[in-house]
C-alpha cells in the first residue's frame, strides 16, 4: 500500500515538472511572436529611420496581433543602438533597423566600437534603399551644384555641412562631395538627422545631404535650397532636380539604406518568418505607394541577400573613408 502510493505521488510530481517545464520554456518559433517586439531605431524621432520604423511596426501588430514597440536610441552614429540590440536575448523580440553607419562604416570609423556588425548580427532584411538630398540654407548664393562648388572655392573652410552623426549616410556623402570638389567644408556632425535640419534651417550651417525622407518637406517649404540628389538616378519625389553626376560631379554616387537585424543566435526559423513578413508589407500596394512617393525604394531581401548586402557596402566604405583620409574616433 506504502509502495502503490508512493507511485502515485512520484507520478503526480512528474506531471507537475512538465507543466512548469511547459511554463518556463519559451515559446517555440512556430508560435512567434507571442509577446511585444521592441525595434531599436539609431536615431532620434522624425528622421527617415525613425520614420521608416513607424511605418513598418504597426503592420507586423496588424499582422501579429502583439504590438512593435519603437525605441529611440540615437548617440555615435548609431553604435548606442546597435550595443543594445547585440546584446539583447536572441530570441526575436529586439531587433534594430540599422542603417549604413550602425551596419558597415562604423567599422572603419570608431576604434573601439563595442559591437562587430558581421559577427554579433544576424540578417533579417534589407528593408529600403534610399537617395539623400543636397539641401543649403537660402542665405548660400548658389542655385546649383556647381556655383556651390564655386563659391565653397573662393571662401575655404567658410562653409559647414551638417550630419546625422559620424558614419552616416549624410556624413559619408558630405565627404565623398568634399574629396570629389576639393573644397574646405567643415563637418558639425548632429546626434540625429532633426537637430542639424533645425540648424540649417535656422542657418547655422550652410549645407546639409539628408535622406529625402527627412529633406522634402523643407524643400517644399522653401526653408531650404534643393540643388541635387545622391543616387545614380533621378527620384520620383523630385523629378526636377539633377543627380550629382547630371550636375556635374562625375562618378558621385551615394545612397543610404535601412535593414533589420537581429542578435546573432536568434533561430533562424524566426529570422525567416521576419524576414518574409517585412517583405510582404513592402510588397502591398499602399506602403510600396507610400514609400516610393516619399524617396525610399523598398526591397524587402532575404536574410542571405542582406548578409552580402553588408559585406559590400563595408568593403565600399572602408575604402572611400581610406581614400578621405578619415581617422578613426
Amino acid at each position: 500500500m506504502r509502495r502503490s502510493s508512493f507511485i502515485i505521488h512520484h507520478s503526480s510530481f512528474g506531471l507537475l515538472c512538465a507543466a512548469l517545464t511547459t511554463i518556463a520554456t519559451p515559446a517555440a518559433p512556430q508560435q512567434y511572436p507571442v509577446r511585444p517586439i521592441r525595434l531599436i531605431v539609431p536615431s532620434t524621432p522624425g528622421g527617415s529611420v525613425d520614420t521608416l520604423a513607424r511605418s513598418i511596426g504597426p503592420r507586423l501588430s496588424e499582422r501579429w496581433g502583439q504590438q512593435v514597440i519603437v525605441e529611440n536610441r540615437a548617440g555615435a552614429g548609431g553604435a548606442i543602438a546597435a550595443e543594445t540590440t547585440a546584446k539583447s536575448p536572441p530570441d526575436g523580440y529586439t531587433l534594430m533597423l540599422g542603417t549604413i553607419a550602425s551596419l558597415a562604416a562604423n567599422l572603419s570609423l570608431q576604434k573601439k566600437l563595442p559591437y562587430d556588425p558581421v559577427r554579433d548580427f544576424a540578417p533579417v532584411t534589407l528593408v529600403a534603399t534610399q537617395n539623400l538630398m543636397l539641401l543649403i540654407h537660402p542665405s548660400v548664393p548658389a542655385k546649383s551644384v556647381k556655383e556651390l562648388v564655386r563659391f565653397a572655392k573662393a571662401q575655404p573652410g567658410k562653409l559647414t555641412f551638417g550630419s546625422a552623426g559620424n558614419g552616416t549616410g549624410s556624413h559619408l556623402s558630405g565627404y565623398l562631395f568634399k574629396q570629389m570638389t576639393g573644397n574646405d567644408i567643415v563637418h558639425i556632425p548632429y546626434k540625429g538627422v532633426a537637430p542639424g535640419l533645425v540648424d540649417l534651417i535656422a542657418g547655422q550651417i550652410s549645407i546639409n545631404i539628408p535622406s529625402i525622407l527627412s529633406a522634402l518637406p523643407h524643400a517644399q517649404s522653401g526653408r531650404a535650397r534643393a540643388l541635387a540628389v545622391t543616387g545614380s538616378t533621378r527620384t520620383r519625389a523630385a523629378p526636377e532636380l539633377p543627380t550629382m553626376q547630371e550636375a556635374g560631379i562625375k562618378g558621385y554616387e551615394s545612397m543610404t539604406w535601412y535593414g533589420i537585424v537581429a542578435p546573432i543566435g536568434t533561430p533562424p526559423e524566426i529570422v525567416t518568418k521576419l524576414s518574409t513578413e517585412v517583405a510582404a508589407i513592402l510588397k502591398q500596394p499602399d506602403t510600396h505607394e507610400r514609400l516610393s512617393r516619399e524617396g525610399a525604394d523598398p526591397v524587402g531581401s532575404s536574410p542571405q541577400e542582406f548578409g552580402r548586402f553588408m559585406q559590400s557596402e563595408i568593403e565600399k566604405w572602408r575604402k572611400v573613408i581610406r581614400t578621405a583620409g578619415i581617422q578613426p574616433g
